[in-house]
Formats: structure tokens, sequence, C-alpha cells
């Protein structure tokens, strides 16, 4: 096997493996999105399962989404090698050349305008309060989301409990806040009395993120450098095969 064929089949393989991996993701985004019923039912049969695990159905959209743009890529990638398609790997190469290039200018936006970005934060900041005050609660989308989050970090609201005061939850719980934002979730805590000292324990989500992307942030620069590296490696490769088709074929 020479060296185009080598390319060929790496290209094929590669994309193949992402094609499988968009059509799996796909495929359970439709699922819980069409028959949440089912989804919901056989969630309930597994024993000692957590609960954040209901939350899966707020989340069908955002794998029907990832889902389609790895199908996309991998069909394009397979495709464009097997039948050694130019315009399928130039198309190959301009999406994942798009990825990584607004991978790059979030970087250089966090990196280089630290400050826009923290307004930027403090905004969406404001917006997730008016969010939790308006919408926990009352719209089972946002509640499941807000709940899920909470769980999987351990935290409470975006900044800390004091989002949820005079929220729709609270006024309709006579006061009370989340479990989530409470040292025990077996009763309710509320702003009255000592409990208010359970709710300060408790750290907003925002802290906690940020807390936690610090403690890894070696950790997630290795996986960034990582998948940049596999997306300048895949750009390569399928540049390669449309040189190599277009002088075979010149």
């Amino acid at each position: 096997m020479g060296c185009f064929g080598f390319l060929k089949v790496m290209m094929f393989a590669f994309n193949g493996i992402i094609f499988l991996a968009g059509a799996a993701v796909l495929g359970v985004g439709i699922w819980v999105k069409v028959d949440s019923g089912s989804v919901l039912g056989l969630l309930q049969k597994i024993d000692n399962a957590p609960d954040e695990l209901n939350q899966l159905l707020n989340v069908g959209y955002l794998l029907i989404a990832v889902g389609a743009v790895l199908l996309i890529i991998g069909f394009l990638g397979c495709c464009g090698a097997a039948r050694e398609s130019r315009c399928m790997l130039l198309l190959f190469f301009v999406i994942v050349l798009v990825v990584f290039i607004a991978e790059i200018a979030g970087a250089v936006v966090i990196l280089v305008f630290k400050p826009l970005a923290e307004e930027l934060i403090n905004k969406l900041g404001v917006e997730a309060v008016k969010s939790i005050r308006k919408d926990f609660g009352e719209k089972p989308d946002i509640t499941g989301l807000w709940n899920a989050t909470m769980d999987t970090l351990k935290c409470c609201g975006f900044y800390n409990y004091s989002d949820f005061t005079n929220s729709s939850y609270y006024n309709s719980h006579s006061n009370s806040y989340p479990p989530q934002c409470c040292l025990t979730q077996y009763e309710p805590c509320n702003a009255t009395g000592a409990s208010v000292s359970y709710n300060m324990t408790i750290t907003g989500c925002f802290p906690k993120l940020m807390e936690l992307i610090d403690n890894n942030i070696v950790a997630i620069a290795a996986v960034a450098l990582g998948i940049a590296a596999l997306e300048v490696f895949a750009m390569v490769v399928s540049l390669t095969l449309y040189c190599k088709i277009g002088s075979k074929r010149g």
C-alpha cells in the first residue's frame, strides 16, 4: 500500500468512527425528544439511579445538534476518501477549518480580552438570575436544566442561594429555597432563623464552575491541544488527498 492508499484508509477509518459516534448521539437525541415517556419509564426501572438521569430529557436538542454536526463531518470525510471526491474533501476541510478558527477565536477572546469576557459573563449572570426568579419552578425545561446543573456541580443558583429570593419558586414554597441550596435535602431551608447559614455554605454554580476550571486547567489545556492537533491532522490529510486526487486526474 502506497502513501496515497494509506492516507485514504486513515481518512476513512478516522471519519468512520466520527460518523458512527454522530449517528449514535443523533439517534439518542431524537429518541429522547420523540419518545420521552419510554425514556422516563426506562430510567425509573434502573435501581439506585441518580436523580439527575431524569434530566436527560432536557439535553435532547443539544444531543441532536452535536450528533448532526458529527454525522456531516464523518460522512464527508468517509465518502470523500472512498469515492476520491475532491468536492467532499474540500467541504470537509472547510467545515473543520471553521470549527478550528471558532475555537481559536474563543481562546483569544478569553485570553486577550479577559475584561470583555468578564463583562459578557456578568451580563450572562444577570440574565441567568432573571431566568431563575421568573422561570424556575414554572417552566419544566428551565427547572430541569437548573436542577441537573445544581445536582451535578453540587451548587446553588448562579452566584449563590440569594438568586432564588423572591423568585416564583421561593414565593410558592413558603419562602423556601430548592433542596440543592440546603445542607440537608430532607427538609426545606428558608430565609428565617439559623437556616440562612445552611444556604450560605452552598457555593453558586458559576463560582463552582470557575473553581473546577482552575483546579483542572492543565487537563483542560491538554484536551484542548489534543483536539486541535486532531483537527489539524484531519485538515492536512484531507488537503493532501485533495491535491493528490487532482494530480492523478490531471
